[in-house]
Parts: C-alpha cells; sequence; structure tokens
C-alpha cells in the first residue's frame, strides 16, 4: 500500500481494536515493511494518537488513553451500530439522554457516507421500541437539526402546534435544547414574537435550517414565555451562566402550578428512591423503617398520582389536598375496575342517610 494518507488511515483503524498488533502483523497487513510501520506509528504520535510500543519478541503496537481524545476512525458497521443507539435514545428523551448526545449525533449524521444513512434509517424504522410511554416520541431528525442549528447559531423555520392545537409557523433563532427526562425542550427566541419562548419539541414538525446566522442574544433572567404562547419578558441576560435548564424550569413554573408535595412511604428511602424520578429529589428516613417525601413539582396530579402508586409500596398523601382528593377518586375507580363493576352499578345512596 503505497497511498500514505490511506495507510495511515487503515493503520489507525486496526490499531482502534483493543489489542497490541507486532509490528510484522501490521507490516504484513499493508504490505509494507516493519520500517515503513514505525515511521507511520511515528506519523500518528505526531498527529496525537497516543500509540504505546513495546519491545521483545512478542512485543508489537497499541493505542492507549492520552490527554485528549483524539478523532476517531469508524468502521461502516460500528457507525451504524451508533447511530442506531444514539437516535433511540435521543427520541425517547430517556432520563440521563442530554444535549450532548444529541450534539454527537448531530455530528456523526452530518459525515455519514449517503449509503450509511440510508442503512441507519432502514434500521430505525424497522424496529419497534419497548418504551414506558412517559414521554411522547420524537423523530431523532427533528432533533439533530436543532442541536446543529443551535450550534452553529443558524435560524430554523418550523411548523409548531400548541397544547390546545392550534397551529402556527415560526422562525426562531434557537439557543439550546434541554431534556427534562420525560420530554425535549427547545429555548429559542422567536422572532414573529420578538420574544423569547420554549417549545416542546414533540410538537414541532418539520424544521428547516435556513441558512441565515445569528449573533446570540443574551438570555431571559425573569418573565419567560412557554410552549410557544406566554408572555415575553425582560432582556436581562443571565449573568451566572446563562443556563437554559435553568430558564426551562422557571417558564414551566409559572405555566403549571406548584404542587408541594408531602407524602410517607412503608419502605425504606434507599427502595423508594430508586423508584422515583430523580427530579422528585430523595426521601427522608422517618426512623421507623418507612420514609417521608417533602419537595415541590409542577407535574400534573394524574402523573404524580401513578408515579406514587408504581413506586409498589405502602404510601399516605399528607398534602397537598388536590393530590388526596385525587387520590382517592382514583382509588375508588381502580377498586371498581378489581371488581368488574360498572359506575352504573353502585347502589344508589339512601337519602335518609348522611
Amino acid at each position: 500500500m503505497t497511498d500514505t494518507p490511506a495507510r495511515l488511515l487503515k493503520l489507525l483503524s486496526l490499531l482502534q481494536t483493543p489489542r497490541e498488533w507486532p509490528g510484522g502483523e501490521l507490516a504484513e497487513r499493508l504490505a509494507v515493511s516493519p520500517r515503513t510501520i514505525r515511521r507511520d506509528v511515528d506519523r500518528l504520535r505526531d498527529l496525537g494518537y497516543p500509540v504505546e510500543a513495546s519491545r521483545g519478541s512478542v512485543g508489537g503496537y497499541r493505542l492507549v488513553a492520552g490527554a485528549a481524545m483524539p478523532p476517531l476512525l469508524l468502521d461502516d458497521e460500528e457507525a451504524v451500530a451508533i447511530a442506531v443507539g444514539l437516535r433511540a435514545g435521543a427520541g425517547h428523551a430517556i432520563e440521563g439522554v442530554d444535549e450532548a448526545s444529541v450534539r454527537a449525533l448531530a455530528k456523526l449524521e452530518q459525515v455519514l457516507p449517503s449509503r450509511l444513512r440510508h442503512r441507519v434509517s432502514a434500521l430505525q424504522n424497522a424496529t419497534v421500541p419497548l418504551t414506558r410511554g412517559d414521554g411522547a416520541t420524537i423523530d431523532p431528525r427533528t432533533l439533530t437539526t436543532l442541536a446543529s442549528a443551535a450550534t452553529g447559531r443558524e435560524r430554523v423555520r418550523f411548523a409548531y402546534r400548541s397544547g390546545d392545537g392550534t397551529r402556527t409557523q415560526r422562525q426562531v433563532e434557537p439557543y439550546r435544547l434541554v431534556s427534562t427526562g420525560q420530554r425535549w425542550y427547545l429555548v429559542a427566541y422567536d422572532l414573529g414574537r420578538e420574544d423569547w419562548r420554549t417549545f416542546r419539541v414533540d410538537r414541532v414538525g418539520e424544521p428547516y435550517a435556513t441558512g441565515a446566522r445569528f449573533a446570540p442574544r443574551p438570555l431571559p433572567v425573569e418573565d419567560a414565555g412557554s410552549d410557544g404562547s406566554g408572555a415575553g419578558g425582560e432582556a436581562r441576560s443571565d449573568a451566572e451562566s446563562g443556563d437554559a435548564a435553568k430558564y426551562l424550569s422557571r417558564s414551566m413554573r409559572r405555566m403549571k402550578p406548584e404542587l408541594r408535595l408531602d407524602v410517607w412511604f412503608g419502605a425504606p428511602a434507599e427502595f423508594v428512591a430508586a423508584r422515583l424520578p430523580a427530579h422528585l429529589g430523595a426521601p427522608e428516613p422517618d426512623g421507623e423503617g418507612g420514609c417521608r417525601l417533602r419537595t415541590s413539582c409542577t407535574d400534573s396530579l394524574e402523573w404524580v398520582a401513578l408515579r406514587l402508586a408504581l413506586v409498589d409500596c405502602e404510601f399516605s398523601a399528607q398534602g397537598p389536598p388536590q393530590l388526596v382528593e385525587y387520590l382517592e377518586g382514583l382509588g375508588a375507580r381502580l377498586t371498581r375496575a378489581a371488581r368488574g363493576r360498572r359506575p352504573a352499578d353502585r347502589p344508589a345512596a339512601d337519602p335518609e342517610q348522611g
């Protein structure tokens, strides 16, 4: 192999396999002399790849971890496997899969040859994931388009469906994507509304990067609009970090009533914490084998009630009153369901009682 760049890429591909390669075997694979292999290894080192050599009759070369990660070289099967895995995780907003995963997917899909993009799409379309159903499914291409536009500071157009079903066309300057574990949100400056908005990504359709670049604006600190419909606010920059996650949290708190939970569980705190979403916080042991959760959230009553029941132990809701009332109604419905009775089967109330 006389083409030096092609030979270096082939050598790098071999060395990225987690094993030690004898110099003679590498020379045979690449059809060059051991001296050429030594020179090529030196070239890779100059490029930042930490290639370690061991001496002796069984010595050889292997790629080790360095201070920084150099570019990776993937074969077709490896690239497809990584792209499909990132798509599956990002598309279902699994807790712990954050913006970094979407950025990685966007970078990978940008450089995939068309033949591999076709294989990734075909495999994705031919598989049906088994998910918990806690959040909305998102087309990964929507996430990668928005992530690439936010990174490249490029304006985006898309169709948007608000919570009441209203459909509008938006043009925005994307700031960040934020995952809550259940859903993905886009924090962006809406050019038509001349204000900041947060958009649920599962309600975004046909996003299109316009090619128009923009200078980033300071992220507001207060009075953020949410879900594409809230009122805008002051144009003060977040002096601390410009944190889009904090901005989204403030926006969601304004749009939804806050629930102050006070719940006792008849199980150890470790057992309960492992079965509750992380954003609800950790329960405190009560010293008698149970634990108590005191926290605030903006989730719906229905979702909170179901998550508490899914902990799979005895529990008692001390507050808020609306949660207690909802659990009473839910418990009555579940009891009727277990007994095979419909609401109409209930005996009529005795007018002489109570």
